[in-house]
């Protein structure tokens, strides 16, 4: 980038976010920087600041909503009640009260659009309006962010609770804005899924991408195809139990999520990826035998039988019931590796396949490769490549699709920070905040302008990530990056702000309990803990915070495991359940 871009763009930040007073790329310290209205992540397209106006939330204080605004005033009282120990009881209203949280729907700038908000902050009250719910909470979001970082406790503590006075209005650069969870490579329950939800509604993230299906596991019931989760359910990378989610259970995931105005996609991989299901069912194989589960990490060996009926009897059972469980507009068939499939194969089954999304009510949305084989111009395309240029997706674009950017390179969130990251892959390369922040989804590709990019998704394989905990420190602080790549407009893009403003959600997600990655990059506050290590080459049993290498044996709960990468070890990477770091002996 030359220097002219970059004074242009520092320029941009200075009219679109802080007006006159606020300068981010005079590169403040981080005290200066965790000013509230100075730390928003993603950041907003305007920040007009009331200079010397403040709202404190007292025990007074009441929360008032317009009847299409009451249930988020509801969530909003309900993150607000347990720090503050406040009633801040919530009725409907049909004018605009003077004190008080003020939540309505309508009135907002025609700018925000449906998905935006207008947030005023006086000394007397605090008013919100959207032109739909999901706007709104949007701007809850945001008010969340202008409190202190302990309003996030679930037990009682002594604030204040003020909020700086400002006017922000703001709006998605994208409308899909969007995270993945690979449930397959190793299982993820029901309360792992929505602790992920949660922190994905913190930064205005609208949709979750799971990944239900690969060769290591089936995990999500199909009435018609018992044996999918019964078997192919059975296990996971490293061994283990695997697991799966009823339909009850997926419907709750559901149900979780668009309560936080987030749509899920479901995802079943086709038509490879698909050993799981190759050994529930025999009849899937084109020779008839069905192949033994598999618990490694290797990726294009398997695949449906193309050339077998009972291939699309089953698949359209697939699609059908998980559609019926599913109000979302996608239906992802994945489509990527397909290396067991032959190119005439891969388009014969894609064929047969896609109608049938489309008949059970779905758009079709899928792994890049997939768009070499349909012109329907509402099927989309999310890249997953490591280049700027890839001829699939440039035609795809050119034919009026829309493209899904989640680059390998920068958007993988279960790619390694560096060589001696504990978690995590690195054939992609290694994937730094900067990294994942630096790059702009409306011009990474070659011939896909941003006309053609629907939005921005984060995957989060888990080849490696076992418990919550790591799902944590491989998303955090990345998802928050690509999180304003979706959001915020491009003009306000500048990484010597958004460090500045990352390292000061620090707090937060102490206060959250999510133990992130301390990023060398990052100028965290003297406040943010950090992870205690040693220098020395342990043996014997195992315990936390010891620097293990490859080779090292170690015993934990009477078994003896061998180190398979170099790390620090933390609470929640036990051996057990880290087989990419430990190998049972």
């Amino acid at each position: 980038m030359t220097l002219p871009a970059r004074t242009a763009r520092a320029l941009a930040v200075l009219v679109l976010v802080f007006g006159a007073i606020a300068a981010w790329n005079t590169a403040p310290t981080p005290a200066s920087a965790a000013e509230p209205l100075q730390s928003l992540v993603p950041v907003p397209v305007s920040v007009q600041p009331a200079a010397g106006v403040t709202h404190t939330i007292t025990a007074d204080t009441r929360i008032h909503t317009s009847p299409a605004a009451h249930g988020v005033g509801d969530q909003l009282a309900a993150l607000l009640r347990p720090s503050t120990g406040y009633a801040l009881p919530v009725a409907d209203t049909t004018g605009v009260p003077a004190d008080g949280i003020t939540l309505l729907i309508g009135g907002a700038p025609a700018s925000v659009g449906d998905q935006g908000y207008q947030l005023t902050v006086t000394s007397a009250a605090v008013r919100l309006r959207a032109n739909t719910p999901a706007g709104l909470f949007a701007g809850v979001q945001t008010l969340r962010q202008l409190l202190p970082a302990e309003v996030e406790s679930r037990t009682a503590r002594p604030g204040p609770w003020t909020v700086p006075g400002a006017t922000i209005t703001d709006h998605p650069r994208f409308a899909h804005r969007g995270a993945m969870l690979d449930v397959a490579r190793h299982f993820h329950p029901v309360a792992t899924v929505k602790r992920y939800i949660d922190q994905l509604a913190l930064y205005k993230v609208n949709y979750l991408h799971l990944h239900l299906t690969d060769d290591q596991g089936w995990r999500i019931v199909i009435d018609s195809w018992p044996r999918l989760t019964a078997h192919g359910g059975s296990t996971q990378v490293g061994g283990g139990p695997g697991g799966y989610y009823t339909k009850a259970q997926y419907q709750e995931i559901v149900a979780y999520a668009a309560a936080r105005h987030i749509t899920v996609v479901p995802e079943v991989d086709l038509p490879g990826h698909t050993n799981a299901a190759l050994a529930s069912y025999a009849e899937l194989n084109c020779n008839g035998v069905a192949p033994a589960l598999r618990t490694d990490i290797a990726v294009g060996y398997s695949s449906l039988c193309v050339s077998k009926d009972v291939t699309y009897t089953f698949v359209e059972d697939v699609i059908r019931e998980i559609a019926a469980l599913t109000p979302g507009p996608y239906f992802h068939i994945g489509g990527d590796e397909a290396n067991a499939t032959t190119d005439q194969e891969y388009r014969t089954f894609m064929d047969r396949v896609l109608p049938l999304v489309g008949k059970y009510g779905k758009k079709p949305l899928g792994w890049h490769e997939f768009v070499k084989t349909t012109t329907d111009t509402g099927a989309v395309a999310q890249y997953w490549g490591t280049t700027t240029s890839n001829a699939v997706v440039r035609n795809a674009a050119a034919r009026g699709q829309k493209v899904l950017m989640s680059p390998a390179n920068k958007a993988y969130l279960d790619m390694k920070y560096h060589s001696g990251t504990p978690l995590g892959l690195s054939w992609a390369g290694f994937i730094e905040v900067q990294g994942a922040y630096d790059w702009n989804p409306g011009t990474h590709v070659d011939g896909v302008p941003e006309s053609a990019v629907l939005g921005v998704e984060a995957p989060l394989w888990t080849e490696t990530v076992v418990t919550p905990a790591h799902v944590d420190f491989m998303a955090f602080p990345r998802l928050p990056a690509i999180a304003e790549l979706a959001w915020s407009p491009w003009s306000t893009h500048d990484w010597d702000a958004f460090r500045l403003r990352l390292a000061a959600q620090a707090p937060r997600w102490t206060a959250l309990g999510i133990d992130f990655y301390r990023s060398p990059q990052i100028p965290w506050t003297a406040t943010t803990p950090t992870t205690t290590t040693t220098t020395t080459t342990p043996s014997g049993t195992w315990t936390p915070n010891h620097a293990y290498t490859v080779g090292n044996q170690v015993t934990y709960n009477g078994v003896t495991y061998q180190c398979r990468q170099s790390h620090t070890s933390q609470p929640g990477w036990e051996p057990p359940t880290t087989p990419a770091l430990w190998q049972r002996l």
